[in-house]
């Protein structure tokens, strides 16, 4: 039998693996019943499904594809996300005010096969919710999954677009959620101000540190700031670099400041590296 390894966002949490697939009539979009380790759920597809006769036997799989979803589970799905989570989600918020647990509730997940239901809260150390657990047990008669989550994961449950008008990038593309920092926005020119700077989340935006590294790469191609260089208008001294657009801003000689594309400069003395440092997020 073929088997055809496809590309899946899956669950509360926007995870991203590949499945196995035993037929190959799924297309990008698809909603899928998936089988993973957590259980039965519905995941969409994001690749068309490729062939992998010999990798099949030693790929690391993140779970299965079990058929795509018909009217039967959407009309389940429909039910979970209207009417059982939302139900579940105000008894667990109850039962936490009751029991006075410093403890935020965010979201709640009702995996489809209906074995697990997942609580996502927020809370700023440890908290003891063995009685929350054995509250929502009995409630439900089903497995309970605590799940302490930060604020940049709480965006990526409830939040929507960003300040650019497009869907968060957590919620579309990124896998995994890496740190930040405000180094990454001094290279990039970007102001400084945590209001333009900063996502959904109130941390720094994630673009910035998927972005750093095509502006490494143009950087190296431009003089350190403080170098000396010869430019057609005379001698300066480096005061500021735009990597997009490969200019920089020389200080001439007794002289106003002047930008010129780097190929029209050239480097007479260049700048020690600057010490390394970095903020984290």
């Amino acid at each position: 039998m073929a088997v055809y390894a496809v590309s899946v966002r899956w669950g509360a949490m926007g995870l991203v693996g590949l499945f196995r697939s035993d037929f190959i009539g799924i297309r990008m979009g698809d909603d899928c019943v998936i089988r993973t380790e957590r259980g039965v759920e519905v995941g969409r597809v994001l690749s068309p499904p490729r062939p992998c006769e010999g990798e099949a036997e030693g790929q690391s799989w993140a779970g299965e594809i079990l058929r795509r979803v018909n009217s039967e589970d959407q009309k389940r799905l429909a039910a979970i996300r209207e009417v059982e989570e939302p139900r579940e989600f105000d008894f667990c918020r109850k039962r936490i005010q009751e029991r006075s647990l410093p403890m935020k509730l965010v979201g709640v997940e009702h995996l489809f096969g209906g074995t697990k239901i997942i609580f996502y809260f927020l809370a700023s150390g440890r908290v003891d919710f063995r009685e929350l657990v054995k509250d929502l047990a009995q409630e439900y008669r089903t497995r309970i999954e605590m799940r302490q989550i930060g604020v940049r994961d709480e965006a990526r449950m409830l939040a929507e677009f960003e300040h650019c008008g497009r869907e968060l990038c957590c919620k579309t593309f990124l896998k995994n959620l890496e740190p930040v920092t405000m180094k990454m926005a001094k290279n990039q020119k970007a102001t400084l101000d945590p209001t333009k700077i900063s996502g959904r989340c109130g941390r720094l935006m994630c673009c910035l540190r998927y972005e750093e590294g095509i502006y490494e790469e143009l950087r190296e191609l431009l003089p350190r700031k403080g170098s000396r260089v010869a430019t057609p208008d005379g001698e300066g001294v480096v005061t500021s670099l735009d990597p997009i657009k490969q200019q920089v801003t020389v200080e001439l000689d007794g002289q106003r400041e002047e930008s010129f594309h780097v190929s029209a400069i050239r480097v007479q003395s260049d700048a020690p590296p600057p010490a390394e440092e970095d903020e984290p997020e």
